[in-house]
């Protein structure tokens, strides 16, 4: 009979926290951040790997959506540089502030960008290339 009493016993509830006393990681965990400044953008993950490109070597932006949501991340930033790149999720932590970036660069399609936020297929949508000789 204990047996069945210790497995049904209620189990303490978990001290409750106010929302403006608890650390942001804690509430959402960041699982990538990322962070640009004039000379480039850094994409950190929660293990630690980092993946920058300067804007100097910047050649193509797109933006690759997957069948995968609505449950998992399905919408990433493809930044393509002359050599490598930098993917960036879009539930990153300032991905806010970076689309407000990419969107000064000249000719940045917006209409690529709202086709893609529609998307539920496994697409790419372009929407900037550097100009030849720029």
């Amino acid at each position: 009979m204990n047996f069945l009493f210790r497995l049904f016993k209620k189990k303490p509830a978990p001290p409750v926290v106010p929302l403006g006393k608890r650390p942001e990681s804690s509430i959402v965990p960041q699982l990538n951040v990322v962070e640009f400044n004039d000379e480039q953008v850094t994409r950190t993950t929660a293990d630690g790997i980092r993946e920058t490109l300067l804007w100097s070597e910047l050649q193509e932006i797109s933006i690759i959506t997957t069948d995968g949501g609505p449950y998992v991340d399905d919408v990433f930033w493809e930044l393509r540089g002359t050599s490598h790149g930098c993917l960036v999720p879009s539930e990153a932590e300032g991905i806010k502030e970076l689309l407000s970036k990419l969107q000064e660069l000249p000719g940045f399609n917006n209409e690529a960008v709202i086709q893609a936020m529609g998307s539920t297929d496994n697409a790419r949508f372009l929407c900037w290339q550097r100009e030849p000789g720029s």
